[in-house]
């Protein structure tokens, strides 16, 4: 009997996080509560493992930390060069035939529940253990040759150098590193950001924090822009606006993202309508409300659709928020410190 290394999210729940990932089961948690998620399927930890045996990747890898891995430890040029190498390795391979079927089929399928060829797709990683911003996300991924290679490469960048040290410090076994990989249809982005269900300056749970930008949400993610910002209270939906200049924004390009400049005329325009920012709260607080925490959420607005349809929930996890700090753009500066680390 085939062993079944693919699910489509909304088959998924949060109880299969060990079975595909936290980001995979939390995307099939929402679509089970019925918030709106792009279509997608995901592979298994197992597809994962699979891959790494079948290839040989997982005996040179053994190898090579068996002989060099206890001189890693501490030493960042050396976790640097072993990531080179054991990416290397990886990106070598080929996925085996077996595997290889299911994902084009799960492709051609998702193609023709889109109604488009060659859907263009987000292929991202999903850890069984959290570590946020370790290992890397790839968009407007085309065809099935590419998402096969984009596939290899995600399974790869759980070997960067963040996350081996992550693993190191956390005292985790460095050679195996089996993650769940999310495939998700591209959505034509208005704008997209987070929204935090806790002010995380304070800690005050009776708030909201959506922070936005035009184009994809990468910009936001990466503080290379000031978003806008918006201060909700959740009671009365009264909204506090921080409206700044936003002279770029990350689009798609022929074949992956680019950045590039806002026209003049809408940077100092605030990126999100009255009644998206509150359906947008009204989502998240049914969020909250599902997981019984705090949230941090992402999200995106698809230009093709009509409100509120247009309204894509793409991650969603526990919110990281302190009550020592002074101000936002202190705790932004906290996580992305934990983002990009190295």
């Amino acid at each position: 009997m085939t062993e079944q290394w693919i699910y489509w999210t909304d088959e998924l729940k949060s109880s299969y996080n060990d079975l595909v990932g936290k980001k995979c089961a939390n995307l099939g948690e929402l679509a089970e509560i019925g918030v709106n998620t792009p279509p997608g399927f995901a592979l298994t930890v197992q597809a994962c493992e699979h891959f790494m045996e079948k290839s040989g990747a997982a005996e040179e890898i053994r190898s090579f930390v068996q002989k060099y891995g206890h001189d890693l430890k501490d030493d960042v040029e050396k976790q640097s060069q072993a990531s080179y190498y054991i990416r290397s390795i990886i990106e070598s391979k080929k996925i085996p035939s077996d595997l290889e079927k299911q994902i084009e089929t799960a492709y051609r399928d998702l193609c023709q529940k889109c109604q488009v060829t060659d859907l263009a797709v987000a292929v991202r990683s999903s850890g069984a253990v959290s570590m946020p911003g370790q290992m890397e996300t790839f968009l407007n991924v085309k065809g099935s040759e590419s998402l096969l290679q984009y596939i290899v490469r995600v399974w790869g960048s759980a070997f960067t150098t963040r996350a081996l040290t992550f693993r190191l410090d956390n005292n985790m076994a460095i050679e195996s590193a089996p993650i769940g990989v999310a495939v998700l249809k591209m959505v034509n982005a208005k704008c997209a950001g987070i929204t935090l269900t806790v002010l995380p300056s304070t800690g005050d749970t009776s708030k909201i924090l959506i922070e936005a930008n035009w184009g994809l949400g990468e910009s936001v993610v990466s503080g290379e822009i000031t978003p806008d910002q918006f201060v909700i209270d959740k009671k009365s939906r009264e909204i506090e606006r921080h409206i700044y200049k936003k002279p770029q924004m990350v689009t798609f390009n022929s074949s992956g993202i680019q950045t590039q400049d806002v026209p003049v005329e809408r940077q100092n325009l605030p990126c999100l309508e009255e009644d998206e920012i509150l359906e947008n709260v009204r989502i998240a607080i049914q969020i909250e409300s599902h997981f019984s925490e705090p949230q941090d959420l992402e999200w995106v607005i698809d230009s093709d659709l009509s409100f509120p349809e247009n309204i894509y929930w793409v991650q969603a996890r526990p919110a990281k928020y302190f009550h020592t700090i002074k101000d936002t753009s202190e705790y932004l500066a906290d996580l992305m410190t934990d983002i990009f680390k190295m």
